[in-house]
């Protein structure tokens, strides 16, 4: 059965434009709690952490994308495609409708912008090319959709799902792969200062959270209901 992502990457000209080679480090996936009315939970104690999202989810409906692992992108295009779906169903209000797309331990570059995919060369270590030039992917893939990208497709970008309202969390612990790979190479000895750069390449909008652990629970309390995008 053809789904979005696939018809999008089909568009693109290419399937492997998100396949890395060789076998993804293991993730254990989270497993799904039953599903409870929302939940104010606890106020934080400390500023350090960035909680105002859970703020944010005062729909009627509510889901967490969790992904561990780039996947081709699914933890992208299965939250957007969720609320499109929903929409078609039901005609639901946008605002009735609220996603959570976590990124977490091997998916993490992709919460980065196209600097740090081009310094980094992102592109070959995860195997990835761009069909088109057939070389290295030097940029995000699915930090935003190309110019030219059909009205059908607009909305399958990271951008756009921020522009519209969804929530994108990030791993601080897999972010501290990061935050080395920047200390090494720009010979940043004082770890504050690594962080702080690191941090300028990670996609406006994207917030970090102590643990992409944290991040899928925490919206499962706040009434999220769970599933394994990756």
């Amino acid at each position: 059965m053809s789904t979005p992502r696939r018809d999008f990457l089909g568009w693109l000209g290419a399937s492997t434009l998100f396949a890395a080679a060789g076998a993804p480090l293991a993730a254990a996936p989270l497993a799904a709690a039953p599903r409870r009315g929302p939940s104010p939970g606890p106020q934080p104690v400390s500023s350090e952490w960035e909680m105002g999202w859970v703020d944010r989810l005062t729909g009627k409906y509510r889901a967490v994308f969790d992904g561990p692992a780039v996947s081709e992108g699914d933890v992208l295009f299965r939250a957007v495609m969720w609320r499109k779906q929903h929409n078609e169903v039901y005609k639901t209000d946008p605002a009735d409708l609220n996603a959570v797309v976590v990124i977490r331990h091997e998916a993490i570059p992709l919460a980065m912008n196209d600097e740090y995919w081009a310094t980094y060369g992102v592109g070959k270590e995860t195997r990835m090319k761009d069909p088109r030039t057939k070389k290295w992917m030097t940029v995000n893939p699915i930090r935003a959709t190309p110019p030219d990208t059909p009205p059908r497709w607009a909305d399958y970008s990271l951008e756009r799902f921020l522009e519209q309202g969804g929530i994108v969390l990030a791993c601080n612990i897999a972010f501290g792969m990061i935050v080395h790979n920047v200390a090494t190479k720009e010979k940043l000895k004082d770890r504050d200062a690594a962080v702080a750069r690191a941090k300028t390449m990670l996609i406006p909008g994207i917030v970090l959270q102590p643990s992409g652990v944290f991040a899928v629970l925490r919206a499962q309390e706040a009434g999220c209901n769970y599933i394994l995008a990756s």
